[in-house]
């Protein structure tokens, strides 16, 4: 068993000269999407020296950065972002559009909705809302899609406890599938608190749960963010003793900016989403991912990470306290993982290191495919002061995220056992006949879960043949999944 080292490593036009962009489209939506989506744009128009109004900084003019992958040059030479901002209340979209950064959007890409009431934390009525204004928001996306030389995918933010980003990001999900069956579709889902103390929304269970079963069957790659333990991170790893929103979303947008890097700074390898996937992606159900960072600043808040050498940042990002699940990864299994090492780097260094992890057994794999840890080199923003000289993000495949599912299903059958809050969902059209449709979402959940067990055996393939056969699966999951040729 070997570790590839791929390596990846930014250079000037002559790779990328051919290069084709491959651009991506960012839907974010409902209260939590659009807080992560401003942050992300504030961080990429600071790397790719862009001012708050889309204007080019005359020092980035000679950039050869690929900015066409998530923006598009307007008439008049600004830069706008491929970004969709939909919400159904107008609290957190006005207060962009009331931001330094309100000239960098295109109006024409905001929608909100005209009651402006909002979901109240209701998954259906997210879900009933957006199938109202379907043709209205989809009208946005088909004219962001034509706009586009070469479209690659879509990329969703939202949160799954709430109501607009777990409902009208559902309804999205299937109809984008639908509609642009050849798109890929990732997503930065934000799962919620799981203490019940710090957590508002009583039917989270229920709007997770009925999230989670779109993230299994219309999304390619599900990048989890788990608000438990970036709280967690925050406190132990950055002292802060009561981390705020916006400090949370600053680490989220961190780990965004940093995943998007190989693609908008090619070098020879992960040039594009779909190949950035496909290495931790190796089979179509199991593509839920968990990251981790290294080292991490907020708000001038740094770790106490004084050294970063290619090792240390390597084998920091295997410590299950900087993994951005609360998961532990000391049960279980890596399907795969990809370190993109940002900085000053010696691809020497990246081979030490690499076998320095393999003598010492740091990372357990699964049996039935390439236990490798694979490596992209990417470059540093040029415009950006940053106070390491090396940094890393994780992107890993575990089979311990089947224990978040889990404690999702048990928190939903605690309701659903008392029939607790379903009141506001039968007065939406998907469930004023009958309550079905929660079940069904709930064996979709169960399903991935036992999936994830099942990769760590070594007969993980048969058990997916058998699968196939409908043994493990039931009849309603292989036919609503984009994956599965029908």
């Amino acid at each position: 068993r070997f570790h590839h080292f791929r390596e990846g490593i930014g250079c000037g036009s002559p790779c990328g000269a051919s290069w084709m962009p491959r651009e991506i489209i960012t839907l974010q939506v409902g209260q939590c999407g659009n807080q992560i989506g401003m942050e992300f744009w504030k961080l990429l128009c600071a790397e790719h020296g862009i001012n708050q109004r889309g204007i080019l900084e005359e020092y980035a003019t000679s950039g050869d950065d690929r900015k066409d992958v998530f923006f598009y040059q307007a008439d008049d030479e600004h830069y706008v972002p491929r970004a969709l901002l939909i919400d159904l209340e107008p609290r957190v979209i006005h207060g962009i559009q009331s931001s330094e950064y309100a000239d960098l959007y295109n109006p024409e890409n905001v929608f909100i909705s005209k009651d402006g009431g909002g979901a109240g934390n209701n998954w259906a009525k997210g879900y009933s809302s957006a199938e109202k204004v379907q043709e209205e928001i989809f009208d946005m996306i088909d004219r962001e899609a034509d706009g586009s030389d070469s479209l690659e995918g879509f990329v969703l933010i939202h949160s799954i406890a709430g109501g607009t980003g777990s409902g009208a990001g559902s309804y999205l999900l299937e109809n984008i599938n639908d509609r642009y069956p050849k798109k890929l579709i990732q997503t930065y889902s934000v799962f919620p608190l799981l203490s019940s103390e710090t957590s508002d929304v009583v039917v989270q269970p229920y709007n997770s749960v009925l999230t989670l079963k779109r993230l299994t069957l219309n999304a390619d790659c599900v990048v989890v963010l788990d608000n438990t333990a970036l709280n967690r991170i925050a406190m132990d790893r950055l002292k802060l003793a009561n981390p705020t929103f916006a400090q949370i979303n600053s680490l989220v947008s961190t780990v965004m900016a940093a995943s998007t890097t190989t693609l908008r700074y090619p070098g020879y390898m992960n040039n594009d989403l779909i190949g950035m996937l496909a290495s931790l992606i190796p089979t179509p159900r199991c593509h839920f991912l968990m990251t981790g960072y290294t080292p991490l600043t907020i708000d001038h808040h740094n770790t106490t990470i004084r050294k970063t050498t290619v090792l240390d940042v390597m084998r920091r990002l295997l410590h299950t306290k900087n993994i951005m699940v609360s998961c532990s990864t000391r049960r279980g299994v890596y399907i795969s993982i990809l370190n993109i090492i940002q900085g000053e780097v010696d691809p020497t260094q990246v081979h030490k290191s690499l076998q320095r992890i393999r003598e010492r057994k740091l990372a357990k794999f699964i049996k039935w495919g390439p236990a490798s840890i694979q490596v992209a080199l990417s470059r540093q923003s040029p415009y950006i002061q940053t106070a390491h000289k090396v940094n890393g993000l994780m992107m890993a495949n575990h089979t311990a995220i089947s224990q978040l599912f889990d404690r999702n299903v048990k928190q939903y059958d605690k309701l659903r056992s008392r029939n607790a809050f379903l009141e506001n969902y039968r007065q939406e059209p998907m469930f004023s006949d009958s309550l079905d449709e929660f079940d069904n979402a709930k064996e979709v959940v169960l399903q991935l879960s036992d999936e994830y067990k099942a990769a760590e055996t070594e007969d993980y393939i048969k058990w997916g043949l058998l699968a196939d056969q409908e043994v493990h699966m039931p009849p309603m999951y292989p036919s609503g999944d984009r994956r599965v040729p029908s």
